[in-house]
Parts: C-alpha cells; structure tokens; sequence
C-alpha cells in the first residue's frame, strides 16, 4: 500500500466523518466490482452422504504454481460451502462461453440443477465435474480456510486438472451481463 493510501505507517487512513457509510461503501465496491469482469467458475462438492452441491462463483483465483493452489469465495452459511468443509475437497468447474446458462442455474437456488446439467460424478474426485460446461477442471484438498466478513476465503491445493482443449474461450461476467472472451 503506498503511503498515499496509508497512514504513513501501513494503516489506513483515518476516517474524517465525510467518509461513506457502511451501506454507502459497499454499494460503491459492488458498482466498482460490477465493472472488473471476471471468470466464471462453479465450485461443486460432495457432503458426507455423498449428495452434489454447487455454486456459480465469481471469486476465483490461481494463488501460486508450486504447490499448485487456487482461492475461492463462498458466502459462510452456504451449503457448498458446508459441503466442502464436510469432505475437505472441491472442484472449480471453469466455464467456456457457451455455458451463460449452467451459471445462471448454479447462481439459483434451484434444487434439480445436477439433474438439469451434463456432470460426471466420481467419488474420487473433488466434486462434481460439470463436463459440457467446462473448458477446465481443477480438483482441490481444502489447505485453508479464513472467514473474512460473511464469507470464507477457501485455499484449495489442486491434485487434479483437466480440461477441453477444443473449447479454450471462457466465460466472463462483467457489467452485470455474460460474454465470451474476444477472439484470438
């Protein structure tokens, strides 16, 4: 953070009264964060009785190369979330552009969204991998978890990747609307 946004000790700057409030700052971040357009990941799990879960998530990074890890965001009290800490293992199902749908139905409370997808269901693997909608899979060992307001920071250390060679363009998210990476 460089001493214009800080403190001058690291901190940051005090607030001076004139500072938004709560709900003004994160209607402000979400604005911001509406115009940063992101990859397009569903998070799929098993829970301890073998049943799938998922979740469309926007919050998804690479952390680093060795060990090969990656982050993802899910709200605290959410049943992906409860499914993965059950198993200690997930899967980031990353979408190709044709699959604007598969993200909207995993974005829903839908309950027959498994029955309504293309997935591959393996035990073995870290969740449910949803085949035609991906054009990478990542499986991951849960590393960490860190709660950060009313969500989790999930640190996943991936053990499997695969991916369709044939179908490279992600799916983004940006602008509050669905499009496909530019072409080549």
């Amino acid at each position: 953070m460089s001493d214009d946004m800080a403190g001058g000790d690291g901190r940051p700057p005090a607030t001076d009264g004139n500072s938004p409030s709560l709900g003004q700052a994160e209607g402000t971040v979400r604005t911001l964060m509406s115009r940063f357009p992101a990859g397009v990941g569903v998070v799929t799990a098993f829970d301890t009785q073998g049943r799938p879960w998922g979740a469309t998530c926007l919050s998804v990074c690479k952390i680093t190369l060795s060990p090969p890890s990656v982050l993802v965001c899910l709200r605290d009290k959410s049943p992906i979330l409860q499914a993965l800490l059950s198993r200690s293992r997930f899967a980031v199902n990353m979408l190709h552009r044709e699959a604007s749908t598969t993200a909207e139905m995993f974005a829903s409370a839908d309950p027959d969204r498994f029955a309504l997808t293309s997935c591959h269901i393996d035990p073995a693997a870290g969740g449910p991998h949803l085949t035609d909608a991906s054009h990478t899979i990542a499986d991951c060992a849960v590393a960490d978890v860190i709660g950060v307001g009313d969500h989790a920071v999930v640190i996943g250390r991936v053990f499997y990747l695969s991916g369709d060679e044939t179908t490279p363009t992600p799916l983004l998210y940006g602008l509050r609307r669905f499009a496909a990476w530019p072409g080549p």
